[in-house]
């Protein structure tokens, strides 16, 4: 059994000295615990960092991609390593290295597929109440989309069974932590959560800048997401924010000729009702293809599943386990 620990990592020379000692050496069940440190374009010496700290693996973008884009090269590295459960930890030592075995019984006891590391943002006061509150929403957000009762739907500190990671896509450049549990929701993967300590921040978030900027984008990306895997019920519900206007509108006019002797003044009622209700149809329409298209997509990834489940990864083909590995520019998969 074998656990790799993925750590993304962007201009991190200075936090992964303070997060590695905590990682653990040894998890019960586990015979061999290896590290993935992806660095992402980083303009100081985190690569050199890590090698000095000991990490087996890694991953060099060439510049900066985005925390989703590390994310998804760090799953493709441990994949490709036979890893068997897949631990990914944020590189600031916001979460406790020890809690990693809570995080992987779970997966080792079959019992689950994902498990979400739950900050109980609720109990901590070093969080504000505007992030409480946000927190909330966003877990919210995603259960009510995605099916999956987590607690913490932002929490980056989370482990995956290979069969979870082989199955997990990442089209997101910014962040994957709510993409990838509405995936998880919509592919039937079983996802539970267990309460986890935090440390205090000892640097500012890189992932943003500014709260608003942050719900904005995960917003956009959540419902980008849900689009992807629902695209005839959000679109069947925009046709019918439309249509229920405009039938009232042509309803209104039927009524008033009916019940007239000749023609009456409401025809701008029928014009304006007609069109919103070809507007309906229309993207009823729409959302039928892309529901077509919805099918074609799951059929591409069970092809891609099938070839990444066949496909032998370098090291263990070869019998060695180089370090460095760097990374081109290229479109995610």
């Amino acid at each position: 059994m074998k656990v790799m620990i993925q750590i993304p990592c962007l201009n991190e020379e200075h936090t992964l000295p303070v997060l590695w000692p905590h990682l653990p050496t040894r998890l019960p069940g586990v015979d061999v615990i290896e590290t993935v440190v992806v660095d992402d374009g980083s303009r100081d010496a985190t690569a050199e960092v890590a090698r000095r700290l000991g990490a087996t693996h890694i991953v060099r973008l060439t510049s900066r991609k985005g925390l989703a884009r590390a994310f998804k090269e760090g799953l493709d590295t441990c994949l490709q390593y036979g890893a068997d459960v897949i631990v990914n930890t944020d590189a600031d030592n916001q979460y406790w290295g020890e809690d990693i075995a809570a995080l992987v019984k779970p997966i080792l006891s079959g019992s689950a597929d994902i498990v979400i590391g739950d900050r109980q943002v609720s109990m901590h006061c070093q969080f504000s109440l505007t992030k409480r509150l946000l927190q909330r929403f966003g877990s919210w957000v995603v259960r009510s989309l995605s099916g999956i009762d987590v607690p913490d739907a932002a929490s980056g500190f989370r482990a995956y069974s290979r069969e979870a990671a082989l199955r997990t896509h990442v089209f997101s450049s910014y962040t994957y932590t709510h993409e990838t549990l509405i995936e998880a929701g919509r592919k039937n993967l079983k996802v539970v959560s267990v309460p986890i300590r935090t440390n205090p921040p000892i640097r500012t978030s890189r992932l943003f800048n500014n709260t608003f900027i942050y719900v904005v984008r995960s917003a956009k990306t959540i419902l980008k997401t849900y689009i992807v895997y629902a695209p005839l019920r959000v679109l069947a519900l925009c046709s019918l924010v439309a249509f229920v206007p405009g039938g009232y509108l042509m309803g209104r006019f039927l009524y008033y000729y009916l019940s007239s002797d000749g023609p009456t003044g409401y025809i701008q009622s029928l014009v304006i009702g007609c069109g919103l209700v070809g507007i309906a149809a229309f993207v009823f329409l729409f959302g039928i293809i892309a529901d077509l298209v919805r099918v074609n997509r799951t059929l591409m990834e069970d092809m891609l599943y099938v070839m990444r489940s066949h496909r032998n990864g370098i090291g263990q083909r070869s019998g060695q386990r180089p370090v460095l590995v760097s990374r081109a520019d290229r479109d995610a998969v």
